[in-house]
């Protein structure tokens, strides 16, 4: 990557902080480093920003590890990381098990909680404290995907369609920060952003409608197309 600047100071410091967090929540899935080896990886981000995944022996072992997202071109984000080992029980159970939940039964029996010490994106270099925002939205997240799951689905399903093009049969939302929403498919996670932020149960209702309907709409306007 060439000569970056620094993110924490400049005018343009902020935007290029969500444009990041937005970025690094849209993929999950990417490549770690360590030890000269790389690894695909998937990941979840943790109610306060860190990220979770199960892991090798090896990787817990390193010294110097680093992610790709969602590779290691050009346009990657570089994360330089440290991993610490957590159980799969007590208070740490929560996290192995919305990696399950994302992702389905990991390949791995160990698990790591990893916090970001610097990452490189986009000719910016970010300190990692900056990308691991917490969840503000945390307490309320099951309520909202339960109330969406059992509501909206089509309109998720219109949602998913209208960001991504992918006509998914049975989405489920899995996650909800203010940034945005996560969507497991039948193959992997899809990220349909917010903006403006969510700021609570109400503001994330009122965003996927907008998205379901900008979808609608967008298909309307082909389909008008077609027939002239």
């Amino acid at each position: 990557m060439t000569e970056a600047d620094d993110a924490s100071t400049g005018g343009a410091a902020s935007d290029a902080v969500v444009e990041a967090c937005q970025y690094l929540r849209t993929h999950l899935t990417g490549l770690i480093g360590f030890d000269g080896e790389f690894v695909p990886i998937k990941l979840v981000v943790a109610p306060d920003g860190a990220l979770v995944a199960p892991v090798m022996v090896a990787m817990l072992r390193s010294f110097d590890t680093a992610l790709f997202l969602p590779d290691e071109g050009e346009d990657a984000m570089q994360l330089q990381v440290t991993l610490e080992e957590i159980p799969d029980r007590g208070e740490h159970a929560a996290l192995c098990d919305r990696w399950r939940i994302y992702h389905g039964e990991p390949d791995d029996v160990r698990w790591a909680r990893i916090s970001i010490d610097a990452a490189k994106f986009r000719g910016f270099v970010f300190d990692g404290l900056a990308l691991m925002r917490p969840n503000t939205l945390a307490d309320i997240e099951s309520k909202i995907c339960r109330r969406v799951n059992a509501e909206m689905r089509e309109a998720l399903k219109a949602a998913v369609v209208g960001v991504a093009g992918l006509e998914v049969e049975d989405p489920r939302l899995v996650g909800v920060d203010p940034l945005g929403f996560d969507v497991r498919g039948r193959f992997d996670v899809v990220r349909l952003p917010a903006d403006p932020p969510i700021s609570d149960g109400d503001d994330a209702v009122d965003a996927l409608e907008e998205l379901a309907a900008t979808a609608e709409e967008g298909d309307a306007e082909s389909d008008a197309a077609e027939q002239d």
